[in-house]
């Protein structure tokens, strides 16, 4: 029988790690499923080169309900047979619990939750504080990569600017910067990845993880919300429900899905190393695996110029980024 075929790999900045081309998030995910179908979907992926899980403490102690998606992934693994070096670890850092000792009481708690001593990668929350040093954040980080707890680090939603002074601050100092950005990218919301502040920083070899692709699961065409859908800059989802007839039709003509067609194009940014995604059924973990043939299939110049019309938030959204 011949061996499924695998997902490419691309670096996370200039890290030296590579990941698989996509990634599997947490967020409302592991909390809606069977367990036995969550160790299966979990193993699958890893099997077609799925190798980086996006896995936060989304909460703190004392919230109601608890989340609890991390603790639920530790035990996928453990169900799935999966050697620590066989996945790769991205956590969730939140700039409001940053305070006394740092980062280091936040990652260690958080990885006693998942069950392993070390993190491959941390996302640094939004950055909503203006009573940090920039340069205490840096140099914390670079102490967690000595300790061993980290191997490379990103922020989430932050300004170019201020991804470009980390960038400085840690080059000063002489000590790993930022890696990669986790941004809203999707045929719908663009402005920001594809603006000149941060074509600046590709070009430096920083790079993006796509987050957000589907909408929430809209462009996939399931535009009555189910669940909790992340937050809507510019407020365009309104024309983003609008388009979608006319993006699932565009889809059908390319013999895929909406769904399929929402992740082919965020491949097709150069500087995008992993496109995440959540899925709570086989079928949509095989979709968007099917969506990396779509994207070689029609080829990335072809794709970005029939999802044009889709691109909602174009002259609406700063590109600079929050």
């Amino acid at each position: 029988m011949t061996a499924p075929t695998t997902i490419p790999t691309r670096e996370i900045g200039t890290s030296g790690i590579r990941t698989g081309v996509l990634a599997l998030g947490s967020w409302h995910t592991y909390d809606r499923m069977d367990f036995e179908d969550a160790v299966e979907l979990v193993a699958t992926a890893v099997e077609r080169g799925i190798t980086l899980f996006d896995v936060g403490v989304y909460g703190f102690p004392g919230m109601k309900p608890p989340a609890i998606t991390d603790v639920l992934f530790s035990a996928i693994v453990r169900g799935a047979g999966l050697a620590r070096e066989q996945y790769q670890l991205s956590e969730k850092l939140w700039l409001e619990g940053y305070g006394e000792g740092g980062f280091r009481p936040q990652l260690e708690r958080a990885l006693f939750r998942v069950g392993t001593g070390y993190a491959d990668l941390v996302i640094l929350g939004d950055l909503r504080r203006d009573d940090l040093s920039l340069r205490e954040l840096v140099l914390d980080l670079a102490g967690l990569a000595e300790a061993g707890l980290i191997r490379a680090w990103g922020v989430n939603n932050w300004s170019a600017t201020n991804i470009r002074t980390l960038l400085e601050l840690a080059e000063a100092e002489g000590v790993p910067g930022p890696q990669i950005a986790q941004l809203k990218y999707s045929v719908a919301r663009r402005s920001i990845p594809d603006g000149e502040p941060f074509a600046a920083l590709w070009e430096r070899g920083f790079s993006m993880q796509a987050s957000d692709v589907m909408e929430g699961g809209i462009l996939a065409g399931r535009v009555e919300r189910e669940r909790e859908v992340g937050r809507d800059p510019g407020d365009v989802r309104a024309r983003i429900v609008e388009q979608v007839p006319e993006f699932v039709a565009l889809a059908e003509s390319l013999e895929a899905s909406p769904a399929q067609l929402a992740v082919a194009f965020t491949l097709t940014h150069p500087a995008n190393t992993t496109t995440l995604f959540g899925a709570t059924r086989m079928a949509q973990l095989e979709q968007n695996l099917a969506a990396v043939e779509l994207a070689e299939r029609v080829g990335a110049a072809e794709l970005r110029r029939l999802v044009e019309p889709f691109w909602a938030d174009r002259g609406v959204v700063d590109p600079e980024g929050p």
